[in-house]
This record gives C-alpha cells, sequence and structure tokens, in this order.
C-alpha cells in the first residue's frame, strides 16, 4: 500500500483524521490502514413522504398537484428515541457505513426551484446522528422509473407535465404501471401487485420518454423548450442544483463533511431511455435491463398506446427457468392519451401552476413529442424511423449512451458537487451491469470510486431460493455461447459464481483506475415462497423460520468475501417494515429488520403483556423496550397515527438509547427518574396494565444485548458477520462459514503498509492493530444467549479450534502462548464499544441536551463474545465486539508477509430458538443428495 499523503489530492489542503483516502483500490484510513466500509442503505422508506407508501391511492393525485408534501421524518423519527435505538441496533451489527437514500423530490416537490429547507434542516439532524454513531455516509440521490407517479421514486411530480405527459393516463395507456392504480385505478387492488412487475416500466412509454428528453434531449428532442432551454437541460439544471444546494447545506452545518458524509453517489440506476435502439418495432432478443413480465409491448406499440390507440402486446410469465411468452394481451385506452392538453397551459405556454413557460410554436401539447419529431405518424400509426434513436443525430455515428450522455451528466453533476464538497469522494454507478467509462483525473481527482449494484436476479423475481441459478452477469458480459453453460448446478456452485460475478464487477473499476468498489446495494426479498416465513401458508408451520433467506443472503454476501474483500451496503433497513406491504414500495420486501418479527410475549418467559381491548392486540417484552419504543400498532393498519404514545414519550426523555449505555449506573439513574405514565388515559395504544406490570428502564434493555440485536432482525446471521474493519495492510482473503461459526482472515503486509505514526488515540497510545468485528450474533457468550448480561459465565467446556484447546477465559493471546493455550475474550472498555472510533453515543449516555457522561464496564462485568482465536503471528484481544490483532511489519527490502487469523466461537455455534428456528421442511432430490455449500454431485 502507497503511503498516504498528507494533502488532499483534490484540494491541497492537510488531511484531517478522519479523512478516508481512495487510493490503491482501497479506501484507506489517515494512518494507512486498509479500511472495509459495509452497512445498509437507509433507507427504502425514504422514497416516499410519511404515510404514503405507493400502495395508497387516497389524496396521491391531488397532494403531487398541490404541491406534495414534505419528507421530513424520513428515515428516521428524531424526536421520539427511536433514531437512537435503530442506529444502536445498526453499529451493533458491526456496520460503519450508511447509503443515505434520499430523492430530489423530497428536495423540489413544491415547484421549480423551490426548496424544502425544512426537510434539508431535518436531513442535517439525521445525519448528525449518524455521526454520533461513528458512521460514515454517502449520499444517495434516488430514483426508480423516474418517479413516484410513475410507478417509482425519484423525481418531482411537475417534471412530467414539464415533458408535457398527463400523469392522470399513465395507467390507462400502460405507459406505465403504479401500484396504488395496479390494475386499474377504478378497479385498484395493490396487494396483487406481481413481484417485481414495476421493473417492466423500464420497457413501458413513460420511462423511456423522460429519460431520453433528460439525457438527450438536445439531440432527440430539440423541438422542445421550455424557459428557453431545452428540456434536457432544463431537467438537468433542476436536478443538479437541487443536490447542490443540499451540499451546500450539509457543508454550512459546518461538522459533518468528511467526518461523517464523505461523498456523493450519482443517480440510483440510471437508465438510457430510447438511447441506442436499434428498431422501435421490435424488443431485444438478448435479455437486458428489462423484465420480461406481464405485457411487454414494442416502443413502437407504446407510441400508440400513449395516444390512445388499443395495441396487441406480448404477454410473459417468470418461472424457475426464466421468461417465457405466455400469448398475447390487449390494452385498449379507450382515446385517453398521455399526452397532456394544450388547455392546460395558456395560449402563450405558460402553466398556471408551476410557473413555466412553453415554446408553443415548436412544442405542441396534445399529441406525442416523438410524432412532433417525425419518429411515426399518428393517423396510421407507422413508424417512419425506427433506428432514430440508434445513430445520433449530431455526428451520425451510433450512440453509445455511456460516453455521449451519461458522462457529461455525471462530469456536471460531480463539479456542482464539489462546489459544496470539496473533498467529496464521488461515487461512479453508471447503468446496471454496464462498465463505467474511462473519466479523466481532473473530474476525479483522486477521489472516487466505484458503485456497482448487484441481486441475485433469479430469487428476486421468483421469491424463491432456488437449487440452481444461473451467472447472469456472465451471460450479459458474453463470457458463454449459450444459456445452458452458465446455469450453476448446487449451492457451492452458485455462491462460486456469485464471488466471480461480484469479482467482474471490482475488476470494472479498474477502468477508472486505482480506485475502490463498493456494492451498494444488495439484498435478498424475506417474502419468499407466498411469504411462508409470516404463518401465511402451511397452516403457519414456518412462521418466524427465515433459513431459505438466510441462505440466500449469505450465498451473495459471500460474494464480497474470498479475495473480493469488497465494501458493500444491503439494501435495506425499513423502521416502518410490515408483513402485509412489505418495505411500503410496489410489494418490495427485503428489509433487514421489521416490527411485525418482534417476538411473540409468549415465546419469552420474562416478558409481559398489555393487552389491548377489542381484536387488536400489541405485545410489549420489557427485556426489549428499545426495540418495540414507538413500534407498537395495531395489525393490518397502513397509515399509523402520528401520536406519540406513552411508550415512545418515556423513551425519548432518556434518548441515551445507544447499546453502549445499557444499563451503566448514569443511565439506569436517569431511568429511575422517568415519570410513571397513566395507562388508562392511552388506550389507543397500549390499553391497560395487567396487575404487577411495570415501565421497563434502562436496566432491563441492559439485560439482554443479544436479543436487542436479534429481536425484528430477518436472516440476521447472514448480515451480522465478522470481517475486518481495518487492516494493516491489506486482506487477500475473507471466509466466513455461517454453519460452523467460523472465520478466516489471512492479509498480506509488505514495508509500505506500516501505519502513519503507528500509534493510536484516546486512552490507547500503542501501535495500531488490524481490527476484526466479532458479532454477538455469533459468538455472544451462553450467559447472553440465555438473555442476561449478568450472573455467572456459560459452558466453560473446553472445545478445539483447529485442534488448539482453550481451558478457559483469557483476554488476549498470542502466536506463542496458543502453543498451550488459545486467547479467549473478556470484557474491556465499553460494553458495546468497539476499540477504535468509538462514537460519543456508543460510549457515553448522551441526553437530549448533549450532555455526556463516561461509561465503561464495572469490575464484575463477564464476556460478551465467547472465542477462541488462533493467529499464525502476533497477538490478540478483544474489547466489546472487536478483536483487536497485532502483528510485525516487514522492514524495508523484504519482501511481504502473510498471517492468518482464525476464530471460533468456544461453546460451539449458537443454535437458534422459539419461533427462529428452522421448521422442518420436505428437501428435494438434489438437496437431499448434495451438501449445501458444495457443487452438484448428480450431474
Amino acid at each position: 500500500m502507497p503511503r498516504v499523503p498528507p494533502i488532499s489530492p483534490a484540494t491541497g489542503n492537510a488531511t484531517i483524521p478522519s479523512y478516508i483516502h481512495t487510493t490503491d483500490s482501497n479506501f484507506v484510513d489517515s494512518n494507512g490502514r486498509t479500511l472495509l466500509l459495509r452497512g445498509v442503505n437507509l433507507s427504502g422508506s425514504a422514497k416516499a413522504p410519511l404515510g404514503q407508501q405507493s400502495y395508497v391511492l387516497e389524496d396521491f393525485w391531488e397532494s403531487a398537484e398541490a404541491g406534495g408534501e414534505s419528507f421530513a421524518g424520513q428515515p428516521l423519527n428524531l424526536d421520539d428515541g427511536s433514531a437512537d435505538v435503530h442506529l444502536a441496533r445498526l453499529r451493533g451489527w458491526g456496520f460503519n457505513m450508511l447509503r443515505f437514500t434520499l430523492t430530489w423530490e423530497a428536495l423540489e416537490h413544491e415547484g421549480p426551484g423551490k426548496y424544502d429547507h425544512a426537510y434539508i434542516d431535518y436531513t442535517i439532524r439525521v445525519l448528525r446522528k449518524c455521526k454520533a454513531y461513528g458512521f460514515k455516509v454517502y449520499m444517495d440521490p434516488h430514483q426508480d422509473i423516474w418517479s413516484r407517479f410513475s410507478g417509482g421514486s425519484g423525481a418531482p411530480f411537475w417534471t412530467l407535465p414539464a415533458c408535457g405527459i398527463d400523469p392522470r393516463n399513465i395507467t390507462a395507456t400502460q405507459s406505465s404501471i403504479i401500484h396504488c392504480e395496479y390494475p386499474l385505478a377504478h378497479i385498484a387492488d395493490p396487494a396483487a401487485l406481481p413481484a417485481m412487475i414495476w421493473s417492466t416500466n423500464y420497457g413501458r412509454l413513460l420511462a423511456q420518454t423522460v429519460f431520453t428528453l433528460f439525457f438527450a434531449g438536445r439531440d432527440f428532442a430539440p423541438h422542445c423548450i421550455i424557459d428557453g432551454q431545452n428540456i434536457q437541460d432544463y431537467l438537468q439544471s433542476h436536478y443538479i442544483e437541487a443536490l447542490g444546494v443540499l451540499a451546500d447545506r450539509i457543508r454550512d452545518a459546518g461538522d459533518l463533511l468528511d467526518e461523517c458524509v464523505i461523498g456523493w453517489d450519482s443517480l440510483n440506476e440510471p437508465f438510457e431511455g430510447l438511447c441506442g435502439w436499434d428498431d422501435l418495432s421490435a424488443n431485444p432478443v438478448k435479455q437486458g435491463s428489462t423484465l420480461k413480465k406481464g405485457t411487454y409491448p414494442t416502443p413502437a406499440q407504446s407510441l400508440r398506446l400513449g395516444m390512445g390507440q388499443a395495441q396487441t402486446v406480448d404477454n410473459y410469465t417468470f418461472g424457475a427457468m426464466g421468461p417465457s411468452r405466455d400469448g398475447s394481451v390487449t390494452i385498449d385506452p379507450k382515446g385517453a392519451k398521455i399526452w397532456a392538453e394544450p388547455e392546460t397551459e395558456s395560449a402563450d405556454g405558460v402553466h398556471p401552476r408551476w410557473g413555466w413557460q412553453r415554446d408553443v410554436k415548436q412544442w405542441k401539447l396534445g399529441t406525442c413529442v416523438w410524432a412532433q419529431h417525425g419518429v411515426w405518424d399518428i393517423e396510421t400509426g407507422f413508424i417512419l424511423r425506427d433506428d432514430y434513436f440508434r445513430y445520433s443525430p449530431v455526428t451520425g455515428d451510433p450512440v453509445d449512451f455511456i460516453l455521449d450522455y451519461w458522462k457529461p451528466h455525471f462530469v456536471s453533476f460531480g463539479a456542482r458537487i464539489r462546489r459544496g464538497h470539496p473533498e467529496a469522494i464521488l461515487f461512479v454507478q453508471p447503468p446496471v451491469f454496464a462498465q463505467p467509462p474511462e473519466l479523466e483525473e481532473e473530474v476525479l481527482k483522486g477521489r472516487a470510486a466505484y458503485s456497482a449494484h448487484y441481486y441475485d436476479g433469479l430469487t428476486l423475481v421468483t421469491r424463491h431460493w432456488n437449487w440452481f441459478n444461473a451467472d447472469a452477469l456472465g451471460l450479459l458480459r458474453g463470457k458463454y455461447s449459450n444459456t445452458l453453460q452458465a446455469v450453476k448446478i448446487g449451492e457451492g456452485a452458485i455462491r462460486k459464481s456469485f464471488q466471480e460475478q461480484l469479482g467482474m464487477l471490482q475488476a470494472d473499476a479498474k477502468i477508472l483506475g486505482a480506485y475502490p468498489t463498493i456494492i451498494g446495494e444488495i439484498g435478498t426479498p424475506f417474502d419468499m415462497d407466498g411469504k411462508r416465513s409470516y404463518g401465511w401458508t402451511d397452516g403457519g408451520k414456518y412462521k418466524g423460520d427465515y433459513s431459505k433467506q438466510e441462505k440466500a443472503l449469505d450465498a451473495s454476501l459471500n460474494g464480497g468475501d474470498g479475495v473480493n474483500a469488497l465494501n458493500w451496503t444491503a439494501w435495506t433497513y425499513c423502521v416502518d417494515h410490515t408483513h402485509d406491504w412489505g418495505d411500503g414500495w410496489n410489494m418490495e420486501d427485503l428489509s433487514l429488520w421489521s416490527a411485525d418479527d418482534l417476538r411473540d410475549r409468549e415465546e419469552d418467559e420474562s416478558a409481559s403483556m398489555i393487552s389491548q381491548q377489542g381484536e387488536d392486540q400489541c405485545l410489549y417484552d420489557n427485556r426489549l423496550a428499545e426495540s418495540r419504543a414507538v413500534l407498537i400498532r395495531k395489525h393490518n393498519e397502513p397509515n399509523k397515527s402520528k401520536e406519540t404514545s406513552i411508550v415512545t414519550a418515556a423513551v425519548a426523555a432518556a434518548s441515551s438509547l445507544s447499546v453502549a449505555t445499557l444499563g451503566t449506573v448514569g443511565s439506569i439513574a436517569r431511568a429511575a427518574t422517568l415519570p410513571k405514565p397513566s395507562f388508562e388515559t392511552d388506550a389507543m395504544t397500549l390499553g391497560s396494565t395487567p396487575k404487577g406490570r411495570r415501565m421497563p428502564t434502562l436496566q432491563d434493555w441492559h439485560a439482554d444485548p443479544y436479543g436487542f440485536l436479534t429481536d425484528g432482525a430477518r436472516a440476521v446471521r447472514a448480515v451480522s458477520r465478522p470481517w475486518p474493519h481495518k487492516v494493516v495492510g491489506r486482506p487477500v482473503d475473507i471466509r466466513f462459514d455461517i454453519g460452523k461459526a467460523y472465520f478466516k482472515l489471512v492479509v498480506r503486509v509488505a514495508p509500505d503498509d506500516l501505519p502513519v505514526g503507528n500509534v493510536g488515540e484516546g486512552e490507547d497510545k500503542g501501535p495500531l492493530a488490524t481490527e476484526i468485528y466479532v458479532p454477538l450474533v455469533h459468538y455472544a457468550s451462553d450467559r447472553l444467549v440465555r438473555g442476561g448480561s449478568s450472573g455467572q459465565g456459560g459452558n466453560e467446556a473446553a472445545i478445539k479450534v483447529e485442534g488448539i484447546e482453550d481451558r478457559g477465559h483469557r483476554r488476549s493471546g498470542s502466536a506463542t502462548e496458543q502453543l498451550a493455550v488459545s486467547g479467549r475474550s473478556s470484557a474491556v472498555g465499553s460494553l458495546w464499544g468497539s476499540s477504535a472510533d468509538l462514537p460519543a453515543a456508543m460510549s457515553a449516555s448522551v441526553d437530549s441536551t448533549g450532555s455526556s457522561a463516561t461509561a465503561g464496564a464495572g469490575p464484575g462485568e463477564l464476556d460478551q463474545v465467547d472465542i477462541a482465536v488462533k493467529v499464525s503471528a502476533g497477538h490478540w484481544e478483544v474489547e466489546g465486539q472487536m478483536l483487536k490483532w497485532w502483528y510485525d511489519v516487514p522492514g524495508e527490502s523484504v519482501a511481504p508477509v502473510e498471517y492468518t487469523i482464525e476464530i471460533k466461537r468456544r461453546a460451539g455455534v449458537i443454535k437458534p430458538k422459539g419461533r427462529l428456528r428452522p421448521a422442518v421442511e420436505d428437501k428435494s432430490l438434489c438437496e437431499k443428495m448434495c451438501e449445501e455449500q458444495a457443487g452438484c454431485c448428480i450431474m
């Protein structure tokens, strides 16, 4: 690893201690240690305002036409204490990185140039909270299918009428599928929306048109002039400036840039529209970014539908073997047109609500914009120029969307962001699975990362974890001569293929230069097999059994391990997730946590139940008060009351809800002073309190840290996995066997890897170490697994780790000592604290005024994690969930060396209990004959 420079390559300014470099294909801290940044997207809920999930039709159009609603409150509630609960949980899972989801609509919904400053202020408050918990953040300007009002998320409503579109007729013309109007507005049944059908909208008129106008309007729609600008410049300038205003405000906040917010992703999953389309009368033969499911019109058919003309189109089903044609379907808009009528604007083109002026001499409302550019004839329906979008109207050369249109947009976006955030890392995100273009160093300035997305497409669409899969990326990149060659049989082959595909994406970063790669989105659906894990099938036999989801998610995240050693942010964490509506957006269901998965009280011996009169019940667990505070609600009630419950008020009164402070003397003392609210006056939320029950205290929350991290979590063993946060040298192999809780890390260390200064901060002034997160989820002591943080230790029986016996409790160990005994962890420092960059909210009790009291382990505190460790060199010790490992760095002119560390749980693998235990089920013949993580032994 080259030595990190003391000055920024982007600005020439001296770097601050928290500065993160992007060099030698890695994120690197100011000491020269390789960083692995992993975490979650926060959050899918932020695609819409509070209470406006995609299935809600009431006031959908009316509110939008009036200027929309504020997104303040998404993704976290900062006023009731619940934000601390969620961030503490995410930090407790080991995450150190957040991809912060926001939309253009959230910033500029009131109209062109009118910014929601209340939302911006709220966002700054959320970012400060993230900073307090030690997270690094990169901002995600999110979009799907352009806008909420075209079936996705992203752009404000007013951008659609700006493009000459009447959004009220989108559904009738099937220009896009909108969840709340599915299948038709007058017979809407949003619960019936098929899985992933929203992504077929990329093959429909709305997205194809608007993205073409956004990226390439100057070339393909030169007559579309609004406020004296081409529609491309009009849309892009508003979008870029809205994000620039946010960057400026975050800069002016004074304590967030580079310390917390390290960079900005480019437009999420950009779409090329019709740019480069070969033949408007045909769809591509090869499966590309557009899913074939349901109706599948050609662009020519979509153009006719947009003008109200009935069309008979192909129909597809998607099964385990992929898409297959299933006859045809006639779509009849009955004369409804997607194009806005001339009467919606004045005779001279001024819009009465949004204020722009359209050039009516060149751009007439009421008719197709592409017909106005000579692409087709409306009266006959004949396509005049099938290859209109294939060649550049300016040069005549074949269109290269990424070079011709995406790259100039990225350069403009990056320049504006860096006016507000000079040191910003620019996260480069081209279209899904597309390779990035070469970008000049005067654009990247040594501060960039490649931001790719990866999903197991077969599992995502079929909602089933199959015993076979396919190398989708390899197929798209021409790795195979036929589809059959890409099929992978058996879990071992599937896992190997995922790792190879992620390795291909990582290799794409080399096109940019020696920059790191982060997988911006990766995840798996939790509503598999007809939502059987929710108890909706088989008489509830599989309720709470997420074993299939765990296998799927582990296989994907394992792809980021191995030789790839990738950074990633999983999709997603939604605080308002429900079993009924999933993430609240187009029936997607990928949230890593759900209030609907909080454990029922009858399965917890120390729980208490508070019944509510009537048919609904709310369940409240004294031990898990943090998890349940502000999350108690009526089952199946889509629009939650905004009134604060008394439990919420009690929790908010002691807003020191980080896991580090649970049970500390100061926290408990403050908790004892909380008012004892009367349940009699709050029947709406909690009903009456049974005799002998009491309000929970911080001491109760302290009693069960393992339960805190697992309650409500889905497939948490897959996502909360051991991995190195900071490495002296670089990780060359990461392996984790989820079934055995066995972790192995190999690092390569060269002379240049000696950390700069090689001295820690604060109380720890010794040499800097490699730091490995050791999750409680896998390695908690028996005492914690049983649900307590006090009392005697658990099972002390010795076990063997790679032939080395552990004879008792040790705080540390070394390669020389392990010939006789392996090291064993013990509580050191803060109960939940990590050993470096420990945020104030995780090491101290922070009240609502910002004052703090230091937290630490008392003299009688016992171990959190129960591990046996083997190292090839050096010595180690554990503090909380972080293992520090020291080893020698070779001297000058000495060849690089490799060191290995192996970790197992000393008392054996933690077995899921209660409803988390996998149910016994029938397996396929292949699953019975082949081991889970091995290749197929039949074929």
